[in-house]
């Protein structure tokens, strides 16, 4: 490894450390439901309204509500919010009864501020009775409805001014009734607003819930959620316990307290008003304590309910999970088997070895990824854009394998009339040979030499794309009747008569190549639709060369390209006997 990979890898290694460790201290935050801070006894801290109610188990029901998912989960929410909501109720009831009880002490601030209030409670009946009977009189038609107003207006004003009073005997006698009460009217508030924020969508039973896991990735997604529901179903089942707990040590120290209270019958004189009412009191937050109680049992039991089809819904992710599971062991089974059954077909197919391995790694590799996009899709599904990805990915195969689609393209230029045949001799990109294969994508030429040189071949297979037929060009020296313009070149002795001999190789050319002139002419005549005489001559042609003392004669002449080894063979015989008949002359 280089000193670079080196340094980035440390790097890398450093980061990755530090980011686990701060995942791992900062790993509370994700406790953002307010009663996970049950356990640790921090009801008092930012997750929890502050105020002199506890209202925990409304709190824990609202929060639980938004992770039901199935229908029965919603009923079960529901059940636990109006449970909850109950329990709290009665615990305000509780509270100011209580706070009834309790008889606050004054001071001199207190005794002023009571003796403010007890007037104002005079002045306010007095002004109700002057309400009263000036309502009288303008009954009878005696009184002023302006007086009447008045009236109103005045018992109006008292009444804020009493009230303002006793607000103030609270706040100095540390009487927490008018708190209950104003933290009473906050939450009716909030509820009214929460009940008419609450969606009313019943949701879908539970298998059909489960039934829209359809990919093993969110199968196992929905499984990891119901394990973090069921723990915090079981945490909320907990605190209700301990709720009922702590309600049953309350009931327990109130009866026993109402009990051993001096509890005067009802005929003796000497009892006060004053304290049967503080009996009635006792008696109605024992009640409360025993309604509150009720609540806090069945709520228990609704989070053993939810938690059981939490339970259920779980139970049903697992078997979609293994069913996931076995289709991608079927998939794995059957693509092996597969490649193992085409392999053995091609082995009995082709018989060229390493034609065999070529196309063995092929179906192999066809075989694998067929398999592996399987089980991506088992896993992750259908992305939700195919036609953009198919979009970009046929793009993307399209710059790829461009040459490939343009000679899949010019085999069907090559198939045609005017394109090749196996056998054909033809010149590809200044390689010329005979064809031995024509494929879908390739074509394979036998190398020959010069086609005026030898002709022979060199042994050696060449391959083209055929977009050659499309971008490029080629010759087929094979197509009308095979026609071809070969050459010979001679030299003659200086000693020789040179023109007498031009002549009568010329002669013996005509003679030789007569036949196949007229035959080449008629054909190019037949493929330029021409009339007339054809403008394209196939008579031989002879040509003398200065080569230093002595000269070249070239001989060039149409002959076929299946024959031009035999009708050059046969021009040099005649060439040779005319030269020595020249040169016995």
């Amino acid at each position: 490894m280089s000193r670079r990979r080196r340094i980035t890898m440390t790097i890398a290694l450093v980061v990755l450390g530090l980011t686990l460790g701060g995942v791992y201290f900062t790993r509370g935050v994700m406790e953002y439901l307010p009663f996970l801070q049950a356990k640790k006894g921090n009801w008092t801290g930012a997750y929890v309204a502050r105020g002199i109610v506890d209202q925990r188990p409304w709190q824990t029901a609202a929060t639980l509500a938004p992770l039901a998912k199935s229908a029965e989960e919603k009923d079960l929410a529901r059940e636990a919010e109006r449970l909850a909501d109950h329990e709290v109720d009665q615990a305000f009831s509780q509270s100011l009864g209580q706070a009834s009880l309790e008889v606050p002490k004054l001071d001199g601030r207190g005794t002023e501020l009571q003796a403010r209030v007890t007037q104002l409670h005079s002045v306010v009946e007095g002004d109700q009775r002057r309400v009263a009977e000036l309502t009288k009189q303008l009954a009878g038609q005696d009184g002023s409805s302006n007086d009447l107003e008045l009236a109103k207006a005045r018992l109006e004003l008292d009444k804020n001014e009493l009230a303002d009073a006793v607000d103030d005997l609270a706040r100095g006698t540390g009487d927490q009734r008018v708190k209950l009460r104003q933290e009473l009217t906050a939450r009716k508030a909030a509820m009214k607003k929460y009940n008419d924020q609450a969606a009313q969508d019943e949701g879908q039973t539970a298998v059909s819930t489960a039934e829209q896991y359809n990919t093993l990735s969110h199968q196992i997604a929905a499984w990891w959620s119901h394990r973090d529901r069921i723990r915090l179903i079981a945490q909320a089942a907990d605190l209700a316990r301990a709720d009922v707990k702590a309600l049953e040590g309350d009931q327990k120290l109130l009866k026993a307290k109402f009990d051993s209270g001096a509890r005067p019958p009802a005929a003796t004189p000497s009892v006060g008003r004053d304290q049967l009412d503080r009996l009635a009191t006792q008696q109605s937050i024992l009640s409360i304590v025993s309604n509150r109680l009720d609540s806090q049992q069945q709520l228990v039991s609704v989070y053993e309910r939810w938690g059981r089809q939490v339970g259920i819904q779980d139970q049903i992710v697992k078997h979609l999970m293994l069913r996931s599971l076995a289709m991608i062991a079927g998939i794995c089974v059957i693509m092996i088997l597969a490649a193992w059954g085409l392999q053995t077909l091609v082995e009995k197919m082709v018989t060229d070895l390493r034609q065999r391995q070529a196309v063995r790694t092929i179906v192999s590799l066809a075989a694998q990824v067929a398999g592996l996009s399987l089980i991506l899709l088992v896993i992750f599904g259908v992305p939700p854009q195919v036609t953009t990805i198919l979009g970009l990915v046929t793009a993307g195969l399209t710059v790829v394998f461009q040459d490939f689609i343009i000679a899949f393209c010019g085999w069907f230029v090559l198939i045609g009339p005017n394109g090749i045949r196996v056998r054909d001799w033809v010149e590809i990109d200044g390689v010329g040979g005979e064809v031995v294969e024509l494929g879908l994508f390739r074509t394979w030429l036998l190398e020959t030499g010069n086609w005026t040189a030898n002709g022979h071949p060199t042994g050696r297979r060449v391959s083209f794309l055929n977009g050659y037929a499309i971008r490029g060009k080629y010759f087929n020296f094979s197509t009308v009747g095979q026609w071809m313009w070969d050459e010979i070149k001679v030299t003659i002795p200086p000693a020789t008569k040179i023109h007498p001999l031009v002549e009568e190789i010329y002669k013996a050319t005509v003679t030789a190549t007569e036949a196949d002139a007229e035959m080449a002419e008629a054909e190019w005549k037949r493929v330029t639709h021409e009339t007339g005489s054809p403008q394209f001559s196939a008579m031989p042609s002879v040509n003398m060369r200065p080569a230093g003392a002595s000269v070249d004669i070239v001989v060039r002449y149409i002959t076929r390209a299946g024959v031009r080894l035999q009708k050059r063979n046969q021009l040099f015989e005649k060439i040779v006997d005319l030269m020595q008949v020249a040169g016995a002359a």
